[in-house]
């Protein structure tokens, strides 16, 4: 398991609640330790391009600050679907999340789709040719919905079950009809017993990392990776996140 983290993503870049000081030094605290962490470099204009507009790429880059933290945060999750292309599981510890950015527009606190990128790249170097994108935030993911719609090379999975035990029985029905090259995973952690879902516990985020993992394994040679999506307690997100990690680790 490689962890790809950035130290700027510690800093202020813009002002919302995913941006809150504090919001992943817990996270990196509980982990550093447990975990290879390693530094992602920017994602570049060509890169983001797969997924966005050229419009939207000028919009983002208005904001000098914002622009440099949502290409790091592009760029880890860049990092952690080579890594897990090449079969380890690996996890982009990053901020802003993306999941709400579409190819010409963005809102919910996200400005690049970190994930549809990713995604993105590994298929236009033909790496992969078909994926899996599991959306487990307490937000539908309209962003990677709609850049994916029309293509048949991806699946987007999300859910809107209201208790854990429901949640968890689809994710896990689900995953039995599922072929793919590789697994990702938006991982937003808001549905969090301690957060603004009030739905999923940390054994509940266990499972979902062990069901996942056993699906890469079963059905995609082990690649998986995952992006820091949702998730605004940042005591809760630090044990969410480690109990997560540990359900990759079990299958």
């Amino acid at each position: 398991m490689k962890i790809y983290f950035h130290r700027d993503f510690l800093k202020h870049y813009a002002y919302d609640p995913a941006a809150e000081p504090g919001r992943l030094d817990p996270a990196l605290d509980l982990l550093k330790d447990k975990y290879p962490f390693y530094e992602p470099r920017p994602a570049v204009e060509e890169e983001i391009l797969l997924v966005h507009t050229p419009r939207h790429w000028r919009s983002i880059a208005e904001d000098d600050l914002l622009h440099h933290t949502a290409l790091l945060a592009a760029g880890a999750a860049l990092e952690a679907a080579e890594t897990a292309a090449g079969g380890e599981h690996a996890f982009a510890l990053c901020r802003p999340p993306g999941h709400h950015a579409s190819s010409d527009s963005c809102w919910g606190f996200c400005y690049f789709n970190n994930i549809a990128v990713a995604v993105s790249s590994l298929l236009d170097r033909g790496l992969i040719s078909s994926a899996l994108i599991v959306d487990f935030d307490l937000h539908f993911g309209d962003g990677t919905a709609n850049i994916f719609r029309r293509n048949e090379a991806v699946t987007f999975w999300h859910c809107r079950e209201s208790s854990s035990m429901l949640f968890l029985d689809a994710l896990e029905n689900d995953l039995a009809l599922y072929e793919a090259d590789i697994v990702a995973v938006s991982a937003g952690f808001d549905r969090g017993v301690d957060d603004w879902g009030g739905m999923l516990s940390r054994k509940d985020y266990r499972r979902i990392g062990s069901l996942l993992a056993g699906f890469a394994r079963q059905k995609c040679g082990g690649r998986l990776f995952a992006t820091l999506e949702g998730g605004y307690n940042p005591q809760a997100l630090a044990r969410n996140i480690e109990a997560f990690l540990q359900g990759l680790e079990e299958a």
